[in-house]
């Protein structure tokens, strides 16, 4: 299988192969085919293409996963920077905003949701786009175990580990604080 190729990077040929005809995203410099464009190599009878990769990076859609740092809180919601979409990154500085409102945090009992008690700023949190919020903003859910809080830094400054879906312990101090935990993947 082919791997993907950066901007720049040499295209393989089959060895003793005639020169290909030269497709989109891929140009010749210094006797080398080369990419334009992220993605695949691809032959086309003669000619020799580099197909975009799928997974470049694009605005959260509804149902879209995404992982974001909590930037702030209010007693009603948390709200996101979001930096990953369906597991790709964003370039640095186009991170798109989320909000995760007190009746998306979970399934059950969502009237006695407390923000405070299910994130902290710093928080790495992983949601669903369930809706675009409002001109600023896209609403996300963590109202399935598989999503929550993912990375969290206690008080002391140490990596909180999960001991339930609603606690995190230190693992300097050994206590215990409150997180609306994702389920570790894997369990």
């Amino acid at each position: 299988m082919d791997s993907i190729l950066l901007p720049g990077q040499p295209i393989a040929l089959p060895p003793k192969a005639p020169a290909p005809k030269l497709g989109p995203g891929a140009y010749a410099r210094d006797n080398e085919i080369k990419a334009s464009l992220l993605g695949l190599p691809k032959i086309h009878g003669s000619v020799r293409t580099n197909r975009p990769n799928l997974m470049r990076p694009h605005p959260p859609a509804p149902s879209s996963v995404v992982l974001g740092s909590v930037t702030r809180l209010s007693p009603l919601q948390a709200f996101l920077s979001i930096s990953v979409v369906d597991g790709v990154a964003l370039p640095a500085g186009e991170e798109f905003t989320g909000v995760i409102r007190s009746q998306d945090v979970r399934a059950t009992e969502k009237d006695r949701v407390k923000i405070g008690d299910c994130f902290r700023g710093g928080d790495v949190v992983r949601g669903v786009v369930i809706s675009l919020g409002d001109a600023r903003s896209y609403f996300v859910t963590t109202a399935r175990n598989d999503l929550g809080v993912i990375f969290a830094t206690s008080e002391a400054g140490a990596t909180l580990e999960p001991v339930s879906w609603q606690e995190m312990r230190c693992p300097k101090t050994g206590k215990i604080e409150k997180r609306k935990c994702a389920k570790p993947e894997g369990l």
